[in-house]
């Protein structure tokens, strides 16, 4: 771990950190990541859970995992543990200092006491209505409410009763008394408690009354000792307010807030409430579904932690709003994975029966697991008279520019011989090519013709005979637009879904050493992309199958056509 002394300071954040640090301000480093456990964390939330964590690691501090639990409304011990699971999966670790904001519910209560006698609050009996009319506009300032001007002792009364349950939901709130002329909206006498009658998935029904976020947090970065408070960029407007209850209360500390950029990706989107619409609504297939951008949907699909950290220290951390291409991320996974074994995968056959190979033979090819890593060894590969090849690699009528199998052209196979194509055998009924008949030059095996002729295609197969049979997910961006639901006239954001974000694909044909393939792993299907065997899906000796990412980004090149 480096010291303070010793690391360079690599964003805005980490100089200000280094500065307090010779400063003499901290001792020591103290961050925290505070969830609140309403969701599954997406890959948004892996930006600021690197950043916090390395602020501590790189200043030789410690980062807490903090659930901002404060309502019960839409929480859960499902979202909490999933939390955890995720943040370990992505490789960090919080050791003792797991805290919940519900933790601190009789401290934060205090603490709400202390400043009604200081008279900084109130209870007001506005409706949530009301509220919103008093509150005043961007332009205009905002109206008293009539109990601003309620006693001390009378507020003390309200809020111990409210405390107490003596009151519906919405009946009175308890609001900070600050400034409704602020030009900060923030600042107009924001609410602190609300009544809620929500039995807590921690606390039961303990508690009626639950702090509002812009109170309970503060308090905890306080109690916790927070020394570096690092959140996305739309709590800008909220620091005064949250300095404001870091100056007006008698706490242990004195944190600091600081906004970065959030990650806003294209071709998804990055709202805990839409990814909830689109889980409930049946548009997906739950918070792990390979096609959301939610971590538990990533791991699914086959990303790797450190692909995603990789991602989230190329795209640096910032002041400025910016949107980040999708494929970036896929640039990271593909530089995580191209030490992956290679397998040969055909995942739309096309029948080809070598009609001058002799019908009893099989060949074993060997084919190396890595081009470039001979240490990793080589599988045998079969080869027979009958074949799958893609049935993208041949064309009845190629144009010039095709390489691959067409009537009268020849073209190598991986690892094995040259084939040429002999004729064409046609579904009568719906003049569907449906098998092709070769001949094959038993003079070129292993690739290369005596004769020293070349052909520039090189071309995938399996034997058709000892081919595993598998199932195959492609996925596909999520969403047909760059910014789904932007803009005034974007109209329902459900409706820019991409009808073809997955293609299942049955009757695969796969070389027969996937047939072991372990649940988790992962293989490069020569030319078709990264895979990873599905680990829920998956049974022993019937592997299921998950593109992570192709070889190459195709939507870049239609983005600028």
């Amino acid at each position: 771990m480096s010291s303070p002394e010793t690391k360079a300071p690599s964003n805005f954040i980490s100089h200000i950190i280094a500065e307090d640090l010779r400063q003499g301000k901290h001792q020591q480093v103290v961050t925290r990541f505070p969830p609140e456990p309403n969701g599954y964390l997406h890959i948004g939330h892996a930006k600021s859970i690197c950043l916090n964590f390395g602020l501590a690691a790189d200043y030789g501090g410690r980062c807490h995992l903090r659930m901002d639990d404060t309502n019960p409304e839409k929480e859960s011990v499902e979202y909490a543990e999933a939390i955890k699971e995720n943040l370990r999966w992505l490789g960090f670790d919080w050791g003792e200092h797991l805290y919940y904001a519900s933790d601190y519910y009789q401290q934060i209560y205090d603490y709400a006491l202390q400043l009604i006698e200081a008279g900084k609050a109130y209870v007001c009996s506005l409706s949530a209505e009301e509220m919103r009319s008093y509150r005043g506009t961007l332009t205009e300032g905002g109206k008293e409410s009539p109990g601003r001007s309620r006693s001390i002792a009378e507020n003390l009364d309200l809020f111990g009763r409210m405390r107490a349950g003596e009151f519906a939901d919405g009946a009175h709130t308890l609001r900070a008394r600050i400034d409704m002329a602020s030009p900060n909206m923030n600042l107009r006498d924001p609410v602190l408690y609300r009544i809620q009658r929500v039995a807590h998935y921690r606390s039961g029904n303990a508690w009626c009354i639950y702090p509002m976020y812009d109170f309970a947090h503060p308090l905890s970065d306080a109690i916790e000792g927070i020394t570096h408070s690092v959140c996305t960029l739309e709590f800008e407007s909220h620091r005064p307010l949250y300095d404001w209850f870091i100056a007006n209360l008698p706490l242990p500390a004195r944190p600091q807030q600081y906004e970065f950029a959030r990650l806003n990706l294209n071709y998804t989107m990055m709202s805990k409430r839409k990814l909830l619409e689109l889980v409930t609504g049946g548009h997906v297939a739950g918070w792990d579904d390979p096609r959301l951008p939610t971590l538990a949907g990533l791991r699914r699909r086959g990303f790797t932690p450190a692909s995603i950290r990789s991602f989230c220290d190329k795209i640096g951390v910032a002041k400025a709003d910016s949107c980040v291409d999708m494929a970036m991320l896929e640039h990271c996974i593909r530089e995580d994975l191209e030490s992956q074994p290679r397998a040969l995968g055909v995942l739309r056959p096309l029948k080809v029966v070598i009609e001058n190979y002799p019908e009893d033979q099989v060949e074993e090819f060997e084919g190396a697991l890595h081009p470039n890593v001979p240490e990793m060894g080589s599988r045998k590969v079969p080869f027979s008279r009958e074949i799958y090849i893609e049935r993208d690699d041949f064309m009845e009528d190629p144009p010039k520019k095709f390489f691959r199998l067409g009537p009268g052209r020849e073209v190598r196979l991986r690892f094995a011989y040259f084939i040429k194509c002999e004729s064409v055998v046609k579904d009568p009924a719906t003049g569907e090519v449906i098998e092709l008949r070769c001949s094959y030059d038993p003079t070129t095996r292993g690739g290369s013709a005596a004769d020293g002729r070349k052909v520039k295609g090189t071309i995938h197969w399996v034997s058709a005979a000892h081919a595993l049979d598998a199932e195959v997910r492609l996925y596909d961006r999520l969403f047909l637009t760059a910014n789904p639901g932007a803009g005034k006239d974007a109209g329902d954001w459900r409706e820019q879904l991409n009808p073809g974000s997955l293609e299942r694909l049955s009757g695969c044909k796969l070389e027969p050493g996937l047939v072991a393939a372990a649940p988790e792993n992962r293989y490069q299907f020569e030319r078709q992309g990264y895979f990873y065997v599905d680990p829920i899906d998956s049974k022993l000796g019937h592997p299921v199958f998950n593109r992570i990412v192709t070889l190459r980004d195709s939507w870049a090149k239609m983005d600028q056509s």
